[in-house]
Parts: structure tokens; C-alpha cells; sequence
């Protein structure tokens, strides 16, 4: 029930490096046409890299690894496509529904076709006010139990970082700082808390990644922070953020999409700048730490794809 495009089959076969990347984003988190564009970017910035991308979707009820541009452009330019977390995968193959993976959908569908890396903006996590609401994103339990490296630029500006960053200490996930010793927040350059633990270079994330799964660790989030020139400070995000949340609160579910456009709104488009940078950024380190993973696999078979 899984399809892998021939391009990305190839390179797995000949333990090439791949890079996952989710539609999500491209259905829910940019608006079109930039959405296309940076899909695209972001799959040739991992190509220059000389790595394999994987946009990971499902279409008409078929989950696929690697979409074609074709295919990107028809998910960017539907402004109706579903979004599937780990839930819903198997819901939207019976009804043959054609749906954006998140986070979560994203990791499990990667982990099934035997890819370690994937790149994203950034996570799902503990909202603001969830100790009313309950309401926390699976991405953290996807990340507790599915053996894949994310790389992202933190968890989302608009959530509760101190409590996402609690949640994934008691669910055992480690957070890795790249160039960087406290947590991005996606929109912002640093949420000022610390991460576990910093590395510098790309060999030293596959390094320990290795070390991770040996030990029977699973998911590995590695966050890099938007360049700060490109970022929001901190006042100027809260004030957006406080008027945008004002106009959506009474949404529900449908809230975050609805916040990320006021957002747009709100910072004059700055909000849609900086992530775009931010996901060809993480397509970029991820590219890197795939080409150094597959660098340290021609020496010792430890894979996720290994791991019972």
C-alpha cells in the first residue's frame, strides 16, 4: 500500500542518501504560488546536494514517496486538500482521499519506506492554554516512537515552547541544538531555552544518530534556528501574534491555518518570508546530515529500518 517513485527506490536500494519531505506544508503552510515554488526549491537544494528528495503525500487513497513536480503543483494550487497525521493514513486510503501529511503522517510513512531524514519548518507541540484544552499536537509521540531524524527550525512560534520542549523530555526524545545551545522558535531566531545538547557539524548529528538507534532510541529532533537577520524578534511576533490570536480564537481545530495567515497579515508577509527560508535552510542541513549518515553506513549496519 506504499508507493515508492523509481528515483527514490533506486537510491534506497544503493543505500544512497534520501531526505523526506512533507506536504503539509506545501497544502496548509504557504500560500500558492509560493508554496510551489519553495516545494520545488527545496527539492533541488537537496538534488545540488547530491541526495535524493522524497515528498511524501497521499493521492487518491495511495500514500506515495516521492511526488512529482506535477503532482506538487496539483497540492499546492488545491486550496481543499486534507491533512493526514497517523490517524488518518488509513482512513484516507479507504476513501481513496487525496490528503497533506503532516509531521507525524509524514515520519511514519518515511520510517515504512526506510528513510532516516526527513526535513520539515517546524513541529507540532503543546499549545498555549492546553491545560484547558488538552490539546497537543501527535507530532510528540510520533517523534517518541518512529526512528527518523527531523530537522526543523523548532516548534511553532504561536505554540507553548517550555511545555513542548517538557513534553518531549518525558517522552524520552532527544533535541538537538545545530549551531546553536537554545531552542529556535520557528518565526524566531531563539525561544531562550536550552536544548539538550549542541553540534556543530553534520558528521557529528550522524554520529550520534547512529549511536541513538544502536541503543534502540527512536525519533531525533534537530533544531536549527531561522538566520537572524531573517527573524522576527520576539516583540514584534507577540504583538502579531496577540491580534491574530484575537480574530481566531473561536475556531477550533481549524485555529493554526487561520493563525498562520494572520500572522501574514499582521507582519506584512514577514511570517511567509522567514519560513521559506527557514524550510530550504533544514532541506539543506538535512541533505547534509543524510550525505554524512550514508557516508558512516558503508562501515556498520545499524539502520532504523533495522530496529524491531
Amino acid at each position: 500500500m506504499l508507493t515508492i517513485r523509481p528515483d527514490v527506490a533506486a537510491s534506497l536500494r544503493e543505500g544512497s542518501p534520501v531526505v523526506a519531505l512533507e506536504s503539509t506544508l506545501i497544502s496548509h503552510g504557504l500560500p500558492w504560488p509560493m508554496n510551489y515554488q519553495t516545494a520545488i526549491e527545496a527539492e533541488e537544494v537537496i538534488r545540488r546536494a547530491g541526495v535524493t528528495p522524497a515528498t511524501i503525500a497521499i493521492l487518491d487513497g495511495e500514500p506515495i514517496v516521492g511526488l512529482t513536480s506535477a503532482e506538487i503543483e496539483r497540492f499546492a494550487s488545491n486550496p481543499h486538500v486534507e491533512k493526514a497525521s497517523r490517524r488518518d493514513i488509513a482512513v484516507a486510503i479507504a476513501k481513496r482521499l487525496t490528503a497533506a501529511t503532516t509531521v507525524a503522517g509524514t515520519m511514519l510513512l518515511a520510517a515504512r519506506a526506510g528513510i532516516p531524514v526527513f526535513a520539515t519548518g517546524g513541529i507540532g507541540g503543546v499549545h498555549r492554554g492546553a491545560e484547558h484544552s488538552f490539546d497537543i499536537s501527535s507530532d510528540l509521540l510520533e517523534l517518541s516512537r518512529t526512528p527518523v531524524a527531523v530537522v526543523c527550525a523548532g516548534a511553532k512560534s504561536v505554540l507553548d515552547i517550555p511545555k513542548t520542549l517538557e513534553m518531549l523530555e518525558t517522552l524520552g526524545v532527544p533535541v538537538l541544538g545545530f549551531g546553536t545551545s537554545t531552542f529556535p522558535a520557528f518565526f524566531l531566531h531563539s525561544s531562550g531555552l536550552p536544548v539538550q545538547t549542541r553540534f556543530d557539524t553534520a558528521i557529528e548529528v550522524a554520529g550520534f544518530l547512529q549511536l541513538h538507534w544502536a541503543w534502540g532510541g527512536r525519533g531525533v529532533l534537530i533544531a536549527q534556528p531561522v538566520a537572524e537577520e531573517v527573524a522576527l524578534s520576539a516583540q514584534e511576533f507577540e504583538a502579531a501574534y496577540q491580534a491574530a490570536h484575537a480574530e481566531t480564537q473561536e475556531l477550533g481545530p481549524r485555529v493554526t491555518p487561520a493563525l498562520l495567515a494572520k500572522l501574514a497579515n499582521f507582519t506584512s508577509g514577514k511570517t511567509v518570508e522567514v519560513n521559506r527560508e527557514l524550510i530550504l535552510a533544514n532541506a539543506r542541513l538535512a541533505a547534509s546530515i543524510a550525505l554524512s549518515l550514508a557516508k558512516l553506513r558503508t562501515s556498520e549496519s545499524i539502520s532504523p529500518a533495522n530496529i524491531a
